[in-house]
Order: C-alpha cells, then structure tokens, then sequence
C-alpha cells in the first residue's frame, strides 16, 4: 500500500495553504503549496488579472502528480494544495493515485471575498474569483471528498479533517510503512 496523500481543494481564498500546511504539520507528513509548482509564465498571467485555460494548468498538474509519484516511491505521506477546480482536473490526479484523499474547502462568495482583499503579497489577484467559482466544479459524492466549511475555526477545520481520514481507516502516522 501507498503511502496516504490529501489533496486540499478549493477556490482562491479558501484556505487551501493554510489548511493544508497545518494540517501536514500535526501529522508530521511533507506539505507541497501546489502554486509554488506554477510555471513563471502561469503567475505572470494571473497576476495581471488573467484566468488561466486547461492548456496553462496542464503542465502544473503534472508537476503536481509528478511530486506525489516522488512521495510514492519513497513512502512519504502528504498533503498538497491546489485549486483543482475542475473534475477532469482532479481525476488527472488521482489516475493511478488510489491513496488520494480529497478535502474540498467550502465556502461562500462573501466570506471569500473579504479573505481574499486582506491577502497580501500573493499573485492571484481578488478579480479572478468570478473566474474561480465559474470554473469550479464541486466534487461529487463519487469522489469522496470531505467537505470542510471555512466559517469554522481553522482548529475545526483540521479536527474535522482528521476525524474524516480516521473513519475511511487512513493511516496518519508520521512515516508510512506500507501497512494501514
């Protein structure tokens, strides 16, 4: 068996690097922020207020599953976070990825709003939310995801995080040694 990867999804605000660095955190797994994976000309386009097009995240997702394949041969349980927006998009991740967990951080437009005009210094400007929530295609039940509402305390949010991987039977010990 693999070790476990969370893939913490959501729109532009939702939280997704601050759930998904704390949550890795308290389990002693490696964190990867899925836009430090951008390539340069990804964040010049949406730091110019520009959404980006399947052909912009193509080669992002594969560095992304590139990076969870590296955790997979070494036994590295983690926890990324990226937008994942798109069913197609997340299905390219989980392809041959069965110890994907998926964590979809829920939200409303106003509650998204306010967080994303106190961010500083990040590259996705507040004008690209439109572009998010239209892009966005919340996860089915088929895909499984815990769905996390970000109204609730961060504490919550992990809490409920980890009770979810608890009762699916996800090994969350710090280094995975190939038996759950």
């Amino acid at each position: 068996m693999t070790a476990p990867v969370v893939l913490v999804m959501g729109v532009a605000g939702a939280g997704k690097s601050t759930v998904g660095a704390r949550l890795a955190a308290d389990l002693g797994w490696a964190f990867l922020d899925g836009d430090d994976l951008h390539p340069a000309a990804n964040i010049a386009k949406m730091s110019a207020g520009v959404p980006l097009t399947d052909a912009d995240r193509t080669p992002w997702f594969v560095a992304i599953g590139d990076r969870i394949d590296g955790w997979a041969v070494s036994g590295t349980p983690g926890v990324v976070a990226s937008s994942a927006l798109r069913r197609a998009y997340r299905d390219g991740l989980r392809a041959g990825r069965p110890q994907i967990e998926l964590v979809y951080l829920a939200g409303g437009r106003d509650l998204l709003t306010t967080r994303l005009a106190q961010r500083t210094g990040h590259f996705m400007p507040p004008a690209l939310l439109d572009s998010q929530i239209a892009t966005l295609e919340p996860p089915g039940a088929e895909e499984r995801p815990i769905e996390v509402d970000i109204s609730l305390p961060l504490e919550h949010q992990i809490a409920d995080v980890i009770a979810a991987l608890r009762a699916r039977g996800v090994s969350l010990t710090p280094q995975f040694n190939g038996v759950s």
